[in-house]
């Protein structure tokens, strides 16, 4: 028992409130209404229904059926329907929660962490206009070099290859010597 309460400890000190915060003012921001007031975040999200109406926003369409009734597993199709359209958006899979994570609360951070790689992941739609959240993502950055540019860069020697610039290690201890006793 003693373990469960250091794991959930564990578990409950990675949320960050602003994070959450920043979550919640997005999924508002998209879907035009506020959440109810005084309710946490992981209630209001958790049976799936407005994160399918935030991918449906996204991308019209992404989650045809969202089940309003028909108790747990219902609502955990919610949350399935939810991952598949957020990978298809372009989520990768190393970012999407687990099910169980949202539905039963066991990891609302990394919950977090999805959905602010889905509001990234909207920068690379060029067609949403919405809002968006967490940074932009980055942007590659090629450069073409001349043939006379590389052979310029061949005859420089890099610091990886052994130069040093004349620095050396002489004086510096490195702990105790070493004591070899041979047996008898």
């Amino acid at each position: 028992m003693a373990l469960e309460r250091q794991v959930r400890a564990k578990t409950l000190a990675k949320r960050d409130p602003q994070q959450e915060k920043e979550a919640q003012e997005w999924i508002e921001s998209i879907l035009g209404m506020k959440f109810p007031a005084g309710e946490p975040f992981e209630d209001v999200i958790h049976d799936g229904q407005l994160l399918c109406a935030v991918m449906n926003k996204l991308a019209p369409g992404s989650v045809p059926k969202v089940n309003s009734s028909g108790g747990q597993f219902k609502m955990m199709e919610n949350i399935n329907m939810f991952q598949k359209a957020m990978k298809a958006y372009g989520v990768p899979d190393t970012d999407v929660f687990q099910t169980v994570d949202l539905f039963e609360k066991k990891d609302i951070a990394q919950v977090v962490t999805t959905l602010f790689s889905l509001g990234r992941t909207t920068y690379l739609h060029p067609e949403w206009k919405g809002p968006y959240l967490g940074p932009k993502p980055s942007e590659e950055c090629k450069r073409d070099f001349s043939e006379e540019q590389l052979r310029a860069g061949q005859t420089i020697v890099g610091l990886q290859a052994g130069s040093n610039k004349g620095a050396t290690q002489a004086g510096s201890n490195m702990g105790a010597g070493r004591k070899i006793i041979l047996g008898k």
